[in-house]
Parts: C-alpha cells; structure tokens; sequence
C-alpha cells in the first residue's frame, strides 16, 4: 500500500457518479441542475451589474451582496464543470490533483459565504440599532477590510485540507466518489488508512467557522430584535423588520441544507445513496439560485432598476 499524490504517475484518480441505478433517466434528471445553473449565472449576474450600473446602491448593504453573488458565482462555476462532463458528457474520470483543486474551491467559497452572512448581519445590526453611527463604522475601508478578512480566513482554514489529503495513500487505482465533484468527506472514506486527523480537523473547522458565525449572526438578530421592539410604531417596526427579511432567508437557505448534509453525511449511512445526493444539491445549488430571486423579489431598489433594464431591452 503506496502513498500517492507526490509523483503523479503513481496518483489515483477518482470517478464521478451522477444518479447511480437511475439509468437512462439519469439524463432527464440533470436538467433541473443546469436550470439551477443557469439561473444562478443569470442571477447573480445581473445583481453584479445592477448595483455597478446604479448610484443609489453604492451603499455597503448592497456591496456585501455584491460580495454574496461574486461568491454565489463562484460556487457554481467550482461544480459546473465536472457536473457537465459526468451527466452530459458521461467523462467521469478526474486526477486526483484535480479532485483537490475541486475540492478546495468548493469548501472555500462555502467557507466564505458563511463569512459573508456574518458581515451581513453586522450591517444590519449597526443600520437598526445604530443608525446615526452607520456611516462611520461601515466605511468603505472598513467594508473591503472586512472583504479581506473572509476570504483570508476562509483561505487559511480551507489550504490545511488538500495538504492533509496529499499525504493518504488510496487503496486502489480508481475510486468511487459520492457525487459529480469532489467534497473533502467523500475522498477521505476512499482512503485506506486512519484518517482522524481530517476528520477532527474537519469537524473543528466547521464549528469554528459555520458554528461561530451562526451563533454571531443569531446573536445580532436577538439585539435588532430588541431595539425593533422597543420602537413605539407598529408600521416601522415592520418597515425596519422588513429590510432583514431577505437576510433572513439568506441565512436559512444556506444553514439549514447544511447542517442536514452534516447530519446525513455522518448518521445517515443506512440511508438511500439518492437521500446523499439529494441533500449535496441542496447545499451546493439550491443557496446560489435563490439568493438573487429573494434580494431582486424583495429589495424594491433592484426590483425597479431589474424592471428598468427588461424594460430597455423590450424597446
């Protein structure tokens, strides 16, 4: 039993699976995962050039969602092309270094998304219970300070993984991945050797980060949710209440497919392959499509400047 990974005539290589024991309608089922794709592109897209083209949104709430879509986009373009090649293209063979660089962009933009979240919540705690000091404290100095920040953190606690991965020997020449991409706790079960280390590296990680953040984000929310109730109107309250709604929702698409991949991925080994797959969709697909649908449905400045432009293109 040889370690791989240092000189690459020796590296193992991985097979992507699709929707094993679907057979022919394996084709019908990618569709809805391009229309995922296509509308996350599309999407985020379009927030990025909306808040670009728009004055009145050159506001930090607003550049922090730029943020969230450049990482939205990201993710998707992380996955899409070895989704394409296994489902459409049936090529499911990757290299084991591509696997990591797979890997690490997919756990870095997830990493980062949850670092994003938490700067969100930030912005609207200081914009409701700190109106009048909004202006100071979210700079954008302070703004791109605050950018740097994740995407190092992210960066520095997502590197560890592919070098904690380089050093397992694989026991055969072919392994069988979970899905069509690579995630860091499918390719540690492909190893034939103790992996604890990538494990308790793994889960002290996640908690670091994802446990950390949820708990600041739910900590910023109890204080909002104070100062809201504390303001005499009922209609600004709902007025003020309404500016997180698509935050919120943020938060909840994100955590909640994620917390459930975790539980699945470490109780749920008598469960169906599909209930794996359909839960890594979940995560991986479903946040980056829906975040620009909430912001564009329920932010009324991009809701206008969206009506604007489909408006120009139609004359």
């Amino acid at each position: 039993m040889g370690t791989f990974g240092i000189n690459a005539s020796d590296a193992p290589t991985f097979i992507l699976t699709g929707f094993p024991g679907m057979g022919s309608m394996e084709s019908w089922l990618s569709f809805p995962l391009f229309l995922f794709y296509a509308v996350s592109i599309v999407g985020n897209t379009l927030i990025l050039l909306i808040v670009k083209e728009e004055q009145s949104l050159h506001q930090p709430m607003y550049y922090f969602l730029s943020l969230l879509s450049i990482n939205d986009l990201g993710v998707s373009f992380s996955t899409l092309p070895t989704v394409l090649a296994a489902l459409c293209f049936h090529a499911r063979v990757i290299s084991f270094n591509a696997c990591l660089a797979q890997m690490f962009f997919i756990h870095l933009f997830s990493w980062t998304e949850s670092g994003i979240l938490l700067a969100m919540s930030f912005d609207r705690y200081v914009a409701i219970c700190n109106p009048l000091r909004y202006a100071t404290v979210l700079t954008n100095a302070c703004i791109v300070a605050m950018g740097l920040c994740i995407v190092l953190r992210s960066f520095a606690l997502i590197l560890v993984f592919p070098l904690l991965l380089h050093r397992l020997p694989f026991c055969h020449p072919q392994n069988i991945l979970s899905h069509a991409y690579c995630l860091h706790v499918d390719m540690i079960k492909l190893a034939c050797t103790d992996v604890s280390l990538n494990s308790h590296y793994g889960l002290s990680v996640v908690l670091f980060t994802f446990g950390l953040d949820s708990a600041l984000i739910l900590i910023s929310y109890v204080l909002i949710l104070r100062s809201v109730i504390a303001i005499a109107s009922r209609e600004e309250r709902i007025k003020t209440l309404n500016t997180c709604v698509s935050h919120i929702l943020a938060v909840l698409i994100f955590y909640v497919p994620m917390v459930s991949v975790s539980i699945v991925h470490r109780f749920g080994a008598g469960l169906p392959h599909a209930v794996h797959i359909l839960m890594s969709i979940l995560y991986l697909f479903v946040p980056p499509m829906l975040n620009p649908i909430i912001y564009s449905i329920k932010t009324k400045e991009i809701r206008r400047r969206l009506f604007k432009m489909l408006f120009r293109l139609k004359s």
